[in-house]
């Protein structure tokens, strides 16, 4: 792409160190040159590449100069209004990203974090500084599979399994050719609706180790991930135990003379047949099982390299052992003919049609008096685990070379496959034989097998072997993916280092496989196996019908043919087989589940995976937001949803990000912790040179509020100054209905203390912006003082009701009591009146109010004129006076700088009007709802008082003055205002 001038330039400059051969580079670079261009001061750098042929001599680089490349990145910026130039050791040229502010490093670095690799990425060029790019020996790379080696052979070998051998003639036997047929129907049909879900899953996006654990954690969250997959680490140790016991079984019944004890005689009741059927002695099974469990651990832990390589091979014994079963059922009776077998005959065809349920022994042969009464719904159990194994393509995902093509394909082909075989086999059993050796005959295979059955045996346990090899691989990795995820800490001695070996995991699964071994009987643990592989079909069932139905912009599967109802109607049906088999072994397997779910809640680390369940919050979330609408909503579903105000003129600690006591105060607004608290803080400053302040500091307010338990969000506002952040908080906070209802903030009380003089005009321009945009406020004082959950209070709720505010101060007062803290309280309303004003009617009507509202009171009314003289509390007569001297100062000196000014009378930067009988007005009214408040709940546990709104084109100076003489002596104060509704209701 580079012109003959260009490739002169870049031949002609740059440092190049480093040593090797050109096959350490990857083939996208190799016979391409990188060449540092050298840049101006006021240049960022540029790397280029220019196409050059290593292995010419005219090369000014030999192939040892090919390894590592310094870039030296300037941070100085061209001055404003020219375009910075490059030079490449001559003429200059543009630099083509200049407009985004990168170079094109971005074509190196840019498209790698997208795929999963985690790179750091360079400085930007605004921040300067040296990048050195290094680019190293590639690590060698497995060899890819592809659909048929990759996800096809390894899903027929898994399904295609002991079941199929040994049981599947006699479930045909028990079952009859009709029911077998719906069997294999209803048991395929859940591994098919699977397989569907699991090819959608498997194609929206790349996978990692893990399997299905990788695809239901990232679907349904890490909780439900790792229930699920320890769930199925389990069924995958189990499985291997099972198939152990199918090839010890198998080559005990081939070779009778190994077994070391007795075998065990049981005679065939209530049949034809008259001779003895011998089985295995249990012992031997589990001498046996023992020691090829011990046999193929150390294989696992020596030779999973070679397991891989002839992994191929175990199909090979299997598929020749299943022509040689189809040519002895074609050539039966004309061959060699035996006792029970029929060959193809419509005769055994309408015998064994029926169902033959009854009583067998242990070992399933039929017995009038034996312990196991078989039914449906127990062959189910028995035989789902012939139709597991569709994961077996997903577990191998790191190996193949095209999973999104790979996945869907291979394992779909190998259910149809074998789902067909099933099928097939039921008819040509069920019409080969008489049902007495279907019963009786656990091995009908080899027996029928063409030309002679050792076939048969060595296909069954090559084939076994093979699976239990498997199992005993693949559950390990299953736990150690579940460890590297480091969601729950007790899983830590299991973790591993990329590529290499879990050999603690192989220990525990060898372990769990040596214990289901001990037990020796394979029709126990099959409906083990089965419990947990149907949690896992469920699992990725409900993650498939998750993402559909909520169909989130990143789902976007190749895979097509899906739909959310198939996904249901997959997760419905793995439940509904699960009670089928046994609810006992449901209720257990969903019990140990729900404990590992609840136990990584607890104790496991918090996981941002992207989950469904975070989608369908957001959704239900936008829904409900729509539902509620733009209308007021009714005073029966109001909610406080207070903005705490954490930081506007308190002084903490630079590490405390809110008052302790204000969290508290948030929680003792809520009934039972429900709702939702906005804790907001203003940081003064240039948005963009403190934006990173901004980050840090919302970052360490939510740690706070999570540390309080707290519900709530923090939001952290940068402006010029407090009341311009404040002003657009109260307009822009929160969406529709959901925005902030109640402002809370605490009184400053040190205002005058500090002599902060900023304080009064700030603290006024805030209530003035509640009402304007009609928010209530709640101003706590004595904020130092207000307990916590555990500090007991007694006494009573003082409300002072004076205005009509829709019912907050009752609700608040209503909600105290819900705490622990001040359940323990009574609550007393002081209605103030006129004193020529009906004090018992006033009383009368309080009170049959507070009845229909369903609240408990006592109401006291006191009757007071606002112009009335002092009281009789001295402090506040002491008070009273000190505000007068203070008041009247101030006034003095707003008179003498208007005078020398020559301008009407200011305060806080605008015109003011001062009625100085007006002044003492409200000095007076403020002094007698002190004493008055004084009088009667000096000992209250908190007091409610109603807010006055700041009164026009006074100074702020005036009204905090009143405010200050309100709160006086008032150890534990709310002044709240309400808003132009009603939050309480007479209705039911």
């Amino acid at each position: 792409m580079h012109s003959n001038r260009d490739k002169e330039e870049m031949d002609s400059g740059g440092e190049i160190e480093g040593g090797g051969d050109e096959n350490e580079f990857p083939s996208a670079v190799r016979g391409r040159k990188y060449s540092p261009v050298v840049a101006h001061d006021n240049d960022r750098a540029v790397l280029e590449m220019s196409s050059i042929d290593p292995r010419s001599s005219s090369s000014p680089y030999s192939k040892q100069d090919l390894k590592k490349v310094k870039v030296n990145m300037q941070s100085d910026v061209a001055p404003e209004g020219s375009m910075p130039n490059h030079s490449v050791n001559g003429p200059q040229r543009e630099s083509k990203l200049e407009l985004f502010g990168f170079d094109s490093l971005v074509n190196i670095l840019g498209l790698k974090s997208m795929t999963g690799d985690q790179i750091q990425a360079p400085p930007s060029p605004r921040d300067g500084g040296d990048v050195s790019i290094a680019l190293e020996r590639p690590r060698p790379t497995a060899v890819k599979s592809g659909t048929l080696m990759g996800v096809f052979v390894p899903c027929l070998q898994n399904i295609m399994g002991i079941i199929y051998y040994i049981r599947f003639s006699w479930i045909v036997g028990m079952a009859g050719i009709g029911e077998s047929l719906l069997l294999v129907a209803f048991c395929g049909s859940c591994t098919f609706l699977t397989t569907i879900s699991l090819s959608a899953i498997a194609t929206n996006g790349a996978m990692k180790g893990g399997g299905p654990y990788y695809l239901i954690g990232r679907a349904l969250g890490p909780e439900v991930g790792v229930s699920i997959g320890l769930c199925f680490f389990l069924g995958n140790a189990v499985a291997g135990a099972m198939y152990v016991l199918g090839a010890v079984e198998t080559f005990l019944d081939a070779v009778p003379a190994a077994g070391i004890l007795r075998e065990t005689v049981t005679r065939v009741n209530g049949t034809d047949i008259a001779e003895p059927i011998t089985r295995p002695s249990l012992h031997d099974l589990q001498i046996y099982g023992i020691v090829v469990t011990i046999l193929l651990c150390f294989i696992v832990f020596g030779g999973v390299k070679i397991i891989n390589r002839v992994a191929p091979a175990f199909l090979v014994p299997v598929v020749f052992s299943l022509v040689c079963i189809f040519s002895g059922i074609l050539l039966a009776r004309n061959d060699r003919p035996a006792v029970g077998i029929t060959g193809l005959s419509s005769e055994s065809f309408k015998d064994n049609w029926g169902p033959a349920y009854q009583r067998t022994s242990n070992a399933g042969i039929p017995d009038p008096n034996g312990k196991i009464y078989w039914s449906f719904n127990a062959l189910v159990g028995l035989f789902f685990p012939a139709v597991t194994g569709i994961m077996a393509g997903s577990n191998r995902s790191a190996s193949l070379k095209d999973t999104q093509r790979s996945i869907p394909i291979g394992t779909l082909a190998a259910t149809l496959t074998t789902s067909a075989l099933y099928l097939v086999s039921v008819l040509f059993f069920g019409s080969v034989a008489t049902r007495d050796k279907l019963l009786t005959d656990r091995l009908l295979t080899a027996s029928i097998a063409w030309p002679f059955p050792a076939i048969v045996y060595v296909g069954i346990i090559l084939s076994t072997l093979g699976a239990a090899l498997q199992s005993l691989t693949g559950a390990p990795r299953l736990l150690a993916a579940i460890a590297n995820d480091d969601i729950l800490p007790v899983l830590n001695y299991f973790k591993v280092v990329d590529g290499g070996e879990p050999h603690v995991a192989t220990f525990f699964t060898a372990f769990i496989c040596i214990g289901c071994v001990i037990i020796g009987n394979l029709d126990l643990i099959s409906p083990t196996i089965t419990m947990f592989y149907l949690l896992c079909y469920a699992g990725v069932n409900l993650s498939c019908f998750l993402l559909d139905l909520l169909d989130a912009p990143s789902w976007r599967p190749r895979w097509k043919f899906h739909h959310w109802s198939l996904s249901l109607v997959g997760a419905l049906l793995c439940i509904v087989i699960m009670f089928l088999i046994s609810w006992t072994f449901t209720v257990v397997s969903l019990a140990l589940a729900s404990l590992i779910y609840y136990y990584v809640s607890i104790k496991g680390k918090a996981g941002d995976w992207g989950d469904g369940f975070k989608s369908a919050y957001f959704q239900l979330a936008l829904r409900s937001l729509r539902s509620l609408g733009a209308s007021q909503v009714h005073p029966k579903n109001w909610y406080p949803i207070p903005l705490i105000f954490c930081r506007p003129w308190g002084k903490l600690p630079e590490n405390v990000p809110c008052h302790p006591k204000l969290a508290d105060f948030a929680n003792c607004m809520k009934k039972k912790g429900r709702g939702m608290s906005i804790f907001i803080s203003i940081i003064d400053g240039d948005y963009h040179e403190r934006v990173e302040d901004a980050k840090a500091a919302c970052k360490q307010l939510s740690t706070y509020i999570d540390y309080k338990q707290c519900e709530g969000v923090a939001e952290i506002v940068v402006a010029p100054n407090m009341s311009e952040g404040f002003r657009g908080i109260v307009q822009t906070m929160g969406l529709g209905n959901l925005k902030p209802n109640i402002i809370v903030m605490r009184y400053p009380e040190i205002w005058r203390r500090e002599n902060l003089i900023e304080i009064p005009a700030t603290f006024v321009g805030i209530i003035n912006d509640c009402i304007v945009a009609n928010k209530a406020v709640v101003i706590v004082k004595g904020l130092d003082e207000w307990p916590n959950e555990y500090q007991r209070q007694y006494g009573t709720i003082d409300l002072y009701w004076i205005v009509r505010d829709g019912g907050l101060m009752l609700l608040l007062s209503q909600l105290l009591l819900t705490k622990d803290s001040f359940e323990g309280c009574k609550i007393q309303v002081f209605c103030i009146a006129e004193e020529d004003s009906d004090a018992e009617g006033l009383k009368a009507d309080v009170k049959k109010f507070l009845y229909d509202l369903r609240m408990q009171a006592e109401v006291i009314v006191i009757s007071m004129k606002s112009w009335e003289g002092p009281g009789e509390q001295q402090e506040s007569i002491e008070a009273f006076s000190a505000a007068q001297g203070r008041i009247a100062s101030y006034l003095g000196e707003m008179k003498e700088r208007a005078e020398r000014d020559k301008t009407p009378l200011m305060a806080d930067g605008k015109p003011v009007v001062v009625n100085e009988q007006q002044v003492e007005k409200f000095l007076y009214t403020t002094l007698k709802l002190n004493s008055t408040i004084l009088k009667y709940s000096r000992m209250a546990a908190v007091v409610f008082v109603s807010l006055p709104p700041p009164p026009a084109n006074h100074p702020a100076f005036f009204y905090m003055e009143y405010m200050d003489l309100l709160v006086e002596n008032v150890p534990r104060l709310l002044i709240v205002r309400g808003y132009r509704r009603d939050v309480v209701t007479l209705f039911t």
